[in-house]
């Protein structure tokens, strides 16, 4: 029985990393595919919502959620797309690595946006000592990699819609099956997407990928995005939320290493950035101690 049991632990955390590594791949991915990063998300987003339909219906559950809910689970989708836009154009104005050393930033800002969406969680002095850390490991990177900053600064606004699209999702998670959340947010990412296309897209509308791009497209929508999102809840059935959590801030890292895996010396940094991103990547990983040792301790 125990043996058993040992089995189904480690595939849990194989299938977890699996899910996380798939996630990190996909700013490898936005590289790869030759479409503007707002064309690029549309694809992406119209596809998954393709996707996560086709689910539901397969698994015999209801696609259709009442007016309200629906068009508040579109609108909480239009953030995501927004976040993935500001995602891959970051990695196109700088590089993949930078891009990803400002995504885990997300945590911070879900520290500081959470307690005013749900009024009774407070900032803690963990929080806000991440916090401190945070901004000095950002103003470093900021100093060594000034050539950079725009791309940089671009992931950090994007790392805030990250945040705010968890925050707001994190309300409705349970209430519903996740292949209809990511249906609904999926669309709505499309929609959210499409509205600012012709400000932000190039001239000629939406572009055509070409044969060549349309496998990379269904890679980054079917596997990277519909599977691993489906193989992320899965997991948590089985695996403890703390320890997911531990698992997933281990995206930068993954991400960061296939980059210079894929891409070679146009991925190189100077120590300075490794050190901020390092920084960062550390209290990311810190943090779900820290907050489960002061829960541990309140209990006390």
């Amino acid at each position: 029985m125990g043996a058993i049991g040992y089995g189904w632990r480690v595939r849990d955390y194989l299938q977890i990393h699996l899910v996380v590594l798939a996630w990190g791949f996909t700013a490898i991915l936005g590289r790869w595919i030759d479409l503007p990063p707002v064309d690029l998300v549309i694809w992406r987003s119209g596809l998954a919502a393709l996707g996560f339909g086709m689910l539901t219906l397969m698994r015999g559950e209801a696609l259709w959620s009442d007016k309200g809910r629906a068009v508040r689970l579109m609108a909480v989708g239009c953030l995501l797309g927004w976040h993935w836009v500001l995602f891959f154009l970051s990695a196109r104005l700088a590089t993949v690595s930078v891009c990803l050393a400002a995504m885990p930033t997300a945590m911070l800002w879900c520290s500081l946006i959470e307690p005013l969406v749900n009024g009774t969680r407070r900032w803690s002095w963990v929080e806000l000592l991440v916090g401190v850390v945070m901004v000095g490991a950002v103003w470093l990177i900021y100093q060594v990699e000034f050539s950079h900053w725009w791309g940089f600064t671009v992931g950090l606004i994007g790392a805030v819609f990250a945040a705010v699209y968890a925050v707001l999702t994190k309300q409705v998670v349970g209430r519903l099956p996740g292949s209809v959340i990511g249906f609904y947010q999926l669309t709505g990412a499309t929609l959210g997407v499409l509205m600012v296309l012709p400000w932000m897209g190039e001239a000629g509308g939406l572009r055509w990928p070409v044969m060549a791009d349309w496998g990379w497209l269904i890679m980054l929508a079917w596997v990277c995005t519909v599977g691993a999102y489906l193989g992320y809840i899965d997991v948590l059935t089985r695996v403890s939320m703390f320890t997911v959590n531990v698992i997933y801030n281990m995206e930068p890292v993954y991400g960061i290493v296939l980059a210079l895996l894929f891409f070679g010396e146009s991925e190189k940094m100077s120590p300075g950035f490794y050190l901020g991103a390092g920084i960062i990547l550390a209290v990311v990983l810190v943090m779900p101690f820290a907050e489960r040792w002061k829960r541990l301790k309140r209990v006390a």
